[in-house]
């Protein structure tokens, strides 16, 4: 912000000494006869492509000497086309990028280090424990463009009818297994107290990080051990076998929706901007969320950035690209178009700027109340991370449906994550 501000001062003393023909503008970087251009791209439905155009209109009008070429496509199409690019040495200028993709990327030389273009990028908005998001070995590859919190979401309509207490962000996970036992056996037939929720790689994170752990280091390695792998899945061999967690049959017959949004139990663990999604799918008029149950008092909570910006290393206007992501990130403007429909802003001046309501204030409320045990962000995942979390609960599934004993699906998820990681 200080720097627009500042080279705006600059641009003024330059006209009045030696002609604008002398000088850049707002980038310091457009040439005399036109504007600078950017490539800007993005993934997204319709609605975030029309809050888009009127966040580009803003910063167009403020900044006349930098237009921007927008462009945009659905999730799996993005990546296709910057695959291509890349192997052209053709990233657009800025993007919108994702945490699973930013190693993958920087590591090959395709993206800016933004931390070369000093402060034109103000991160001082921006919750210190989620920058690492977008760092790798020191360099800053991306900006965090907004914010989610693992959560314990619950269905007090359920809990209500079994005339259960609901569950407690001081809970250990003895206790949250002995409550899910208990809203099984008092609900109706056909209503569990929880899917199996160890088949979550994001969850069994947040437990690793009770212990000081994680499970994925740094350096963008597996952090922890088939031991402790097989621990987690164990947890809920009781459950499983006593007919306690909705089935993996039945999970499969609600998909696309998860037991929880189905109405079929009564917890389940996710980003706590599902709320939005799951009030949709169970048309419940309320739904609670609560910290995830701890043994050592920590819930080894982060906020994760749901996207990032970065800057293609090819383009030619790096401080008019970073102009653009320090706009893009910090106005309050911008912050009020996009509201949370990119999860909560990232960055404390877009919040000032967005209206909460409803479960908006809902998600802002959570966050706020977990914001004073934060641990820090994960550091950009390891190539071919994707591929390790589905197949995690692809596994998880099979332990549920007896194909794979708990040893044999340990075994086996070790053997394909080392050959994901070596591609």
């Amino acid at each position: 912000m200080k720097n627009r501000h500042l080279l705006t001062v600059a641009a003024a003393l330059c006209a009045s000494t030696l002609g604008l023909a002398a000088c850049g503008g707002d980038s310091g970087e457009a040439a005399a006869d036109g504007p600078v251009s950017l490539d800007y791209t993005w993934w997204g439905s319709q609605d975030r492509a029309d809050r888009m155009t009127k966040a580009i209109a803003a910063f167009e009008a403020s900044h006349p000497d930098i237009d921007i070429n927008p462009n945009f496509t659905d999730f799996e199409g993005y990546w296709q086309k910057r695959a291509t690019e890349a192997a052209g040495g053709g990233l657009p200028d800025v993007m919108q990028f994702d945490l699973s993709y930013l190693r993958q990327y920087a590591e090959r030389g395709a993206l800016l280090d933004i931390g070369e273009l000093g402060d034109a990028v103000d991160t001082s908005t921006i919750e210190e424990s989620l920058l690492p998001s977008g760092q790798i070995d020191g360099a800053t590859y991306g900006v965090p463009i907004s914010t989610n919190a693992f959560g314990h979401f619950y269905n007090p309509a359920i809990l209500e009818q079994a005339g259960v207490a609901a569950p407690t962000g001081d809970m250990t996970w003895d206790e949250y297994d002995a409550w899910i036992r208990e809203v099984t056996e008092k609900s109706p037939e056909g209503v569990f107290g929880s899917g199996d929720y160890t088949g979550t790689f994001w969850l069994f994170d947040t437990y690793l990080r009770q212990q000081g752990k994680q499970a994925v280091t740094e350096d963008g390695e597996i952090g922890f051990t088939k031991a402790e792998l097989k621990e987690w899945w164990e947890s809920t061999a009781d459950l499983r076998e006593d007919g306690a967690l909705i089935s993996a049959e039945r999970t499969t017959q609600l998909d696309p929706k998860s037991p929880f949004g189905a109405g079929e139990a009564a917890s389940e663990f996710s980003w706590d901007n599902f709320l939005a999604g799951y009030l949709t799918d169970t048309g419940a008029e309320k739904l609670e969320i609560v910290a995830p149950p701890t043994d050592t008092g920590d819930h080894g909570l982060f906020l994760k950035a749901s996207m990032l910006y970065a800057i293609g290393a090819n383009t030619e206007h790096p401080e008019a690209a970073a102009e653009f992501v320090d706009f893009m990130v910090n106005d309050p403007e911008v912050g009020a178009i996009f509201g949370t429909s990119r999860g909560i802003p990232a960055s404390e001046t877009q919040r000032e700027g967005a209206t909460f309501e409803g479960a908006d204030a809902q998600i802002v409320a959570y966050e706020e109340s977990i914001a004073d045990e934060l641990g820090e962000s994960p550091a950009p995942l390891p190539i071919g991370f994707g591929t390790l979390e589905s197949n995690f609960k692809r596994l998880a599934s099979d332990i549920n449906y007896g194909r794979y004993t708990v040893d044999e699906a340990v075994d086996q998820w070790f053997a394909e994550a080392e050959s994901a990681l070596q591609q």
